[in-house]
């Protein structure tokens, strides 16, 4: 298990409440992925077993065109705490946020939760308008969004858990990510974990005083058209096209969060799969270095611990 380290001045916020669990899944990728509600399903029937306090979604659910609404509805009515975060191809199909947020039954684009230990502040890394806007998805947190979350991070008398689909910091950050990391840490004395997902690798960072942690996609990582292949059968293939830019993972990947203020501890216990066909790696891909994709692209999410 690896192990990180949390602030001392976390530590007197950390000593009241009681333990809590929470399920984490992230970019399912309902509209790419072959067995999308199989592996959605695999999730909540673990989740079912384990109890959790709350379950979270961190992005690239699904496009809330009709195919896909039996599979919101399922992750909606599996927990009376399911929370939602946007992810850049929520919106794929000409959707706007709102409306994706409507139909998920988010409450707002970002917002916070109060789950007794903890408070969880939900980001939106889809501002638009980013000076630096570097692709064709935005993936900027802009000043409304940077006031309210230094607000709620002021008046907080709990640790916080920040939660986002764009990475913040290590891979493939939002294209403020410096800006957003000073706001975190100048707060790190409040901050427990900032988590999220979008880069589909498995990472942690430390930064400023903030732990990142990246939790890894549920199916596959893209490889893109240059590496186009096929993994499973011509017929599969035909059915969802975009596949075949993909390395998928055979078994779905997700994790629990337990947070145990009484004994201090923090941990991320992930699953573990391998590739179904070539790895990134053996198709040559070049975008991450070889070393990185050793240690940070793999079809796993692996087990932390937080020193405290």
């Amino acid at each position: 298990m690896l192990s990180l380290a949390i602030p001392e001045s976390v530590l007197d916020l950390f000593s009241f409440g009681e333990k809590l669990r929470i399920g984490l899944i992230s970019d399912l990728h309902l509209d790419i992925i072959h067995d999308g509600p199989e592996r959605l399903q695999a999730f909540l029937e673990e989740m079912k077993l384990e109890k959790p306090d709350a379950l979270i979604q961190m992005g690239d659910f699904a496009i809330p065109n009709p195919e896909n609404l039996a599979s919101i509805q399922a992750f909606n009515a599996a927990h009376t705490h399911a929370f939602h975060v946007l992810g850049n191809h929520d919106m794929d199909g000409g959707f706007s946020k709102k409306e994706v947020a409507r139909i998920f039954g988010m409450e707002d684009l970002y917002y916070a939760v109060d789950l007794g230990s903890v408070l969880l502040l939900v980001l939106d890394g889809n501002d638009p308008d980013s000076p630096t806007k570097k692709g064709f998805y935005d993936s900027y947190i802009g000043p409304t969004q940077q006031a309210w979350l230094a607000a709620e991070l002021e008046k907080s008398q709990k640790p916080c858990v920040i939660i986002s689909h764009q990475p913040i910091a290590g891979i493939y950050t939002i294209d403020n990510a410096s800006e957003i990391q000073a706001i975190l840490s100048r707060f790190s004395s409040k901050i427990l974990l900032a988590i999220n997902g979008h880069a589909h690798v498995d990472q942690q960072v430390e930064v400023g005083g903030v732990n990142y942690v990246h939790i890894n996609s549920a199916s596959y990582y893209w490889v893109g058209e240059a590496l186009e292949h096929e993994s499973l059968s011509q017929e599969i293939h035909q059915k969802h096209p975009s596949l075949k830019y993909t390395c998928p993972y055979l078994k779905p990947l997700f994790a629990m969060l337990t947070i145990d203020p009484k004994a201090k501890k923090i941990t991320i216990e992930g699953k573990k799969s391998e590739w179904i066909g070539p790895s990134p790696f053996e198709l040559g891909y070049t975008i991450l270095t070889e070393a990185e994709q050793e240690k940070y692209l793999q079809p796993k999410i692996s087990d932390r611990k937080v020193r405290v």
